[in-house]
């Protein structure tokens, strides 16, 4: 391959590695939001599923407790598990006591990033390298000029996350659950007075999106960068918050607009590495911009479920 080539495949590899976290995260949160729920504590669940997954994988390795295969995998469901519980208790402060979704989101947010940088200081220190996730080839495919590196050369993860959005898209627009969360998000009342359970929706939505956030955070530390640091995800659970507004609460959008921002990411990395003239302030800055742009535009052709952020009170 000529450098053009290479410079094409290693951008578009790196925007599909990178739109790992934010695929997962944000799908979750699709859930939780088309139910009437704004979780805006994805960024502390991603940072607690991140340092759990990481420790568990760092432990196993260190004492040789168990095969490497098997140590990644338990990081995986043990981030998933604390991503749960987290997500259960947001919808307890949300759906049970009524608090202020916003509030109670950066409530939840701010735990996570203060817990898990004590542990990470208590019981790591500094940041340590595990073995994460190795990458992934298939015969034939993986040796395609520039749509095998594209394509055919990533981790588990990253397969699993676009995996997740037809799977996701399927749910929410197919199935008797997907059609009580859209019910609940649009009109709770009427959904109730059909016998569904608004709050038991509402729960498993946003628990669902905590098992979803968690598992981002695992992308990131035992897969994508396979370390462990204070605020890991500078503000990745933010940025999927922001992507479920941008996507129209639509899976196949909401996934679209995660590869946009990857995407802008990845160029702006490449031209770092290249050496192009651009000023760094301006390549990092980048990406954000045009996410700010993209949300403005689609903000005016999408309606948010109407029940959204509006606690529900049988009898009102």
């Amino acid at each position: 391959m000529d450098i053009d080539q290479i410079f094409t495949a290693s951008v578009f590899a790196s925007a599909i590695r990178l739109a790992t976290p934010y695929i997962f995260a944000a799908l979750g949160e699709t859930f939780a939001q088309r139910s009437g729920v704004l979780n805006l504590g994805v960024d502390g669940i991603m940072l607690m599923g991140a340092f759990s997954g990481f420790y568990v994988v760092f432990l196993a390795q260190q004492n040789e407790a168990m095969s490497e295969p098997l140590s990644l995998l338990l990081g995986v469901l043990i981030a998933i598990f604390v991503g749960g519980l987290m997500g259960f208790a947001m919808a307890f402060v949300s759906v049970t006591l009524k608090a202020k979704q916003g509030i109670s989101g950066i409530g939840v947010y701010l735990f996570g990033l203060g817990l898990s940088e004590l542990l990470f200081q208590q019981l790591v220190g500094t940041p340590k390298s595990i073995n994460g996730f190795p990458r992934i080839t298939f015969p034939i495919l993986s040796d395609i000029p520039i749509l095998g590196e594209i394509f055919f050369n990533h981790n588990l993860l990253v397969y699993l996350a676009f995996a997740m959005i037809p799977i996701s898209a399927y749910v929410l627009n197919r199935t008797t659950f997907g059609l009580m969360i859209r019910a609940v998000g649009q009109n709770p009342e009427a959904a109730d007075a059909m016998g569904v359970s608004v709050e038991r929706v509402r729960y498993a939505t946003v628990t669902i999106g905590g098992m979803f956030a968690g598992l981002a955070g695992a992308s990131l530390s035992i897969a994508l960068i396979n370390l462990f640091q204070q605020n890991l995800t500078a503000g990745q659970g933010f940025i999927a918050v922001a992507l479920v507004y941008f996507g129209g609460w639509r899976p196949w959008a909401v996934a679209a607009g995660a590869m946009l921002f990857s995407f802008v990411n990845a160029l702006q990395l490449q031209i770092k590495v290249i050496g192009l003239d651009v000023p760094s302030e301006f390549a990092v800055m980048a990406p954000y911009v045009i996410t700010i742009i993209a949300l403005a535009f689609a903000s005016k052709r999408q309606e948010q479920p109407t029940a959204l952020t509006k606690p529900f009170e049988r009898g009102e």
